[in-house]
């Protein structure tokens, strides 16, 4: 992935958008497009500043989906 093009990925029916932070090396954003509250996601950061594989971008968005309240679509 690389950090100027944020890509789009669909896990377990959600969708997020995915981008690095170019000032932040190994830092990402999600943005939870499929998600009820609008402008709603996560970041996280790769031990050591660097890449994150497909499977590990995947278990982060599982870990953020699973703490979501499914009444209000936030993490309590």
């Amino acid at each position: 992935m690389s950090a100027e093009q944020p890509i789009e990925r669909v896990v377990d029916g959600e969708t997020f958008r995915i981008s690095q932070d170019p000032d932040l090396p190994g830092q990402y954003h999600f943005d939870w497009l499929s998600g009820p509250n609008p402008d709603y996601g996560f970041s996280s950061r790769a031990s050591g500043g660097g890449q994150q594989s497909e499977a590990e971008l995947d278990e982060g968005i599982r870990a953020f989906l699973a703490r979501v309240d499914p009444e209000t679509g936030y993490i309590e």
